[in-house]
């Protein structure tokens, strides 16, 4: 018996709407790497990109549980000596909330090439409003 792997052309991708509002940070960016992987359907394959888009939509309104606002530290260096820089977690939740969506959601994704090709389907927004109305995305419960 043979291995399934599908086609380029076999796989159809639809675009999901997800709304951040009330869900816990960690079990949201879980589900949404998974959707972006493609895991939920039946041709699921591990090398290749299976999965859908997806907009996110109220980014600030994620909650985020126990001590992590006060004591998660984000981290970049500029390469320069002395370049290095922190960022805590209650500071860029107030700055820019959907980079830390992003930023968690890509902690759940392959670290190669096909994880880079998955980001990029995943829009994150800080407001109710997107640009991708056009596109129709389909609303999608997440449950607690």
């Amino acid at each position: 018996m043979k291995t399934y792997i599908p086609k380029p052309q076999d796989i159809e991708r639809r675009w999901v709407l997800v709304d951040a509002e009330g869900q816990r940070l960690g079990r949201f960016a879980s589900h949404v790497a998974s959707v972006l992987r493609g895991k939920h359907r039946p041709i699921f394959t591990p090398f290749l990109d299976t999965g859908d888009f997806v907009v996110v939509i109220n980014a600030e309104k994620i909650g985020i549980t126990g001590h992590k606002l006060d004591q998660k530290m984000y981290f970049r260096h500029s390469t320069y000596p002395g370049g290095g820089k922190l960022l805590g977690m209650r500071r860029a939740m107030l700055q820019k909330p959907e980079w830390v969506l992003r930023k968690t959601i890509w902690g759940m994704l392959p670290h190669n090439a096909l994880g880079r090709q998955l980001i990029r389907k995943l829009k994150v927004y800080r407001g109710s409003n997107h640009p991708h109305q056009a596109q129709n995305p389909v609303p999608l419960e997440i449950k607690q």
